[in-house]
């Protein structure tokens, strides 16, 4: 049985198999029936304990027109917001729906859903990883720019959140340069061949191909809100640091995104085709996850 719990020890052949199964998917959108889809008669639960918009619509969306249905459960609607055990909650889910797709805080939370339920299982997003993210933005890049191997990625903010972790491990997967720009408190877990670190964002910046920011308040730590403006002001992606970048470099953003902040409003608007073709790709790469985690499952029952 197959699941996408995080990126790391994920072969780079895996990842290139669902990079061609979401360009697939993305030329072939309106073409075919979903009655035949890879994902015809099964019901997946989408169960998110954190708030969503891209995630929630993009898997939706991608399921339905995969020939799935989805069954969409928020913390407040189901036992775990009330203190179930996760296990518990698996068991049961397991004996009813065909595959999860789960959002929520903890990444032990994910990884035993998927020991206990014991059904195809897609982290989309936890506090320490958002595996499905960086797959949809390599898809971007590639799409725009040609082969990642051997570029550079600039991350520029909070380099110790969720997406810049996951950036980290697909580097080491398909061979880039990672480079996050960020102050000390938030310097990436560790680096090494594929990541670096620098507190100056100029210089992370300096002759990247891709500059890429996310928040600087990710959901759960509100409460920390003015001291993380005050610390992450230099971290803004504005018009010196992509006079910095390369000629042609790509701006990327996961969004939500807060112009004035993390991004500049010039910038945003300037790029907002590339960012909103990154947003879109959201879909295309999440059925591309769906039907290579699809395709082994139902190749193991055979």
């Amino acid at each position: 049985m197959r699941h996408l719990l995080k990126l790391a020890g994920m072969k780079e052949t895996e990842g290139r198999e669902i990079l061609r199964l979401a360009e697939k998917a993305k030329k072939a959108r309106g073409k075919k029936s979903s009655s035949k889809g890879p994902l015809a008669g099964q019901i997946w639960a989408l169960i998110f304990t954190k708030a969503s918009t891209r995630t929630r619509v993009s898997f939706e969306v991608a399921i339905r027109e995969l020939g799935g249905v989805p069954s969409f459960l928020s913390a407040a609607e189901i036992q775990l917001g009330r203190g179930e055990l996760v296990r518990d909650t698996a068991r049961v889910m397991g004996r009813m729906v065909h595959g999860a797709v789960i959002r929520t805080f903890a990444q032990g939370d994910v990884e035993e859903f998927a020991e206990f339920a014991k059904i195809p299982t897609i982290n989309a997003l936890t506090d320490d990883e958002h595996p499905c993210q960086i797959l949809s933005d390599i898809f971007t890049i590639e799409e725009k720019r040609g082969s990642i191997r051997g570029k550079k990625v600039a991350f520029i903010g909070d380099a110790a959140c969720n997406v810049p972790r996951s950036w980290a491990e697909a580097a080491n997967i398909f061979d880039f340069q990672l480079i996050c720009g960020a102050p000390k408190e938030f310097r990436p877990p560790s680096v090494g061949k594929h990541v670096s670190w620098t507190e100056d964002p100029m210089e992370a910046a300096r002759g990247a191909d891709v500059l890429y920011t996310d928040v600087w308040v990710s959901m759960g730590k509100e409460s920390e809100s003015a001291e993380r403006e005050r610390i992450f002001a230099p971290y803004q992606i504005d018009r010196k640091l992509v006079g910095l970048a390369k000629k042609n470099a790509l701006v990327l953003h996961c969004l939500p995104a807060y112009r004035g902040k993390e991004i500049s409003a010039e910038i945003l608007e300037e790029r907002a085709e590339d960012i909103f073709d990154q947003a879109e790709n959201r879909l295309h790469t999440q059925k591309g996850i769906l039907e290579w985690i699809v395709a082994k499952t139902l190749k193991g029952k055979r």
